[in-house]
């Protein structure tokens, strides 16, 4: 089966439920997206936690992958666009990223080219650096709902079961965390 095409492969999985063809593709993407990682965000030690992340995304929507394209330009696309992700959390988390609360967007509009210019990501760590300042300003129980959302990327419902709150409790809690953040960093720009 390793002598098949990518989208061969692909089409093997997806129509005929084919398991063996998902793993050659793994096998024969597995060292090289490592690299690209590895190489792309300078940290050996996180490529390979990067790496699996991307294999997940594959396997979540290998469905809807438009046979037509390249294979290996999708699975480039979704290693870059993961190792920005993970750059992106590393070094900052965006104001913008908190009110967004995370849109569901069709997949193959989040595969696009966003990465920031060297202007953005000196203002993003300025960003991060007032959100960091402004969430300690934060009565504790809205920092630890936003924290919990954001940075653990735990969900609402998560987030009541581990505080043994009530989840409209902790949702209020997000929201009214949310505006006072706003309130604290536009006082701040003054």
């Amino acid at each position: 089966m390793i002598k098949m095409t990518d989208e061969q492969l692909v089409t093997r999985y997806v129509e005929d439920k084919y398991e063996q063809a998902l793993e050659d593709l793994v096998k024969r993407y597995l060292p090289i997206i490592y690299g690209f990682v590895r190489n792309y965000t300078g940290n050996q030690d996180n490529a390979s936690d990067i790496t699996q992340e991307v294999f997940v995304k594959v396997w979540r929507n290998i469905k809807r992958f438009e046979r037509s394209k390249s294979f290996r330009t999708w699975i480039f696309t979704i290693a870059k666009n993961t190792a920005i992700d993970w750059l992106k959390k590393k070094n900052a988390l965006p104001f913008s990223m908190i009110e967004n609360e995370y849109s569901q967007e069709d997949f193959a509009g989040s595969l696009s080219d966003n990465s920031p210019s060297i202007l953005e990501k000196l203002s993003l760590k300025e960003t991060s650096k007032s959100l960091a300042l402004a969430l300690e300003l934060l009565p504790a129980d809205y920092n630890k709902v936003i924290n919990l959302h954001i940075s653990r990327d735990l969900s609402f419902r998560e987030i009541a079961e581990s505080l043994k709150e009530p989840l409209d409790t902790v949702k209020s809690r997000y929201r009214r965390g949310l505006f006072l953040l706003k309130k604290i960093i536009l006082k701040k720009q003054k």
